[in-house]
């Protein structure tokens, strides 16, 4: 069971059964059959205007002010950083600019 929900049980047997002759019985959402499947086609396909607009996307930045990099870190100082919880990056980011700011020239 999971840890999150501990008050799950377990489907049992003829709750199973109920749950199954209700599916069988809606005529508004039929099990679908072999020639169902094949015939599907993805959401974008069947309506490209509507997943267009459901699309979330942040748009192009004015200006780019972070570099993508990739970094290997030791595994206690990561943890030390992601313990302080959200925005752990942008805390990472300034121990670092202060690091820097301390390099010589």
């Amino acid at each position: 069971m999971p840890a999150d929900k501990p008050d799950r049980r377990p489907t049992t047997t003829s709750e199973e059964a109920g749950i199954q002759a209700g599916i069988a019985a809606d005529p508004d959402n039929p099990e679908w059959t072999e020639a169902d499947f094949r015939s599907a086609v993805p959401f974008e396909q069947a309506f490209p205007v509507l997943a267009e607009k459901l699309r979330r996307t942040r748009g192009p930045q004015s200006a780019p002010t972070k570099q993508l990099v990739s970094l290997r870190l030791d595994h206690d100082v990561l943890l030390r950083f992601r313990a302080t919880g959200p925005g752990w990056q942008s805390r990472m980011n300034e121990a670092l600019r202060r690091a820097a700011a301390d390099l010589p020239d």
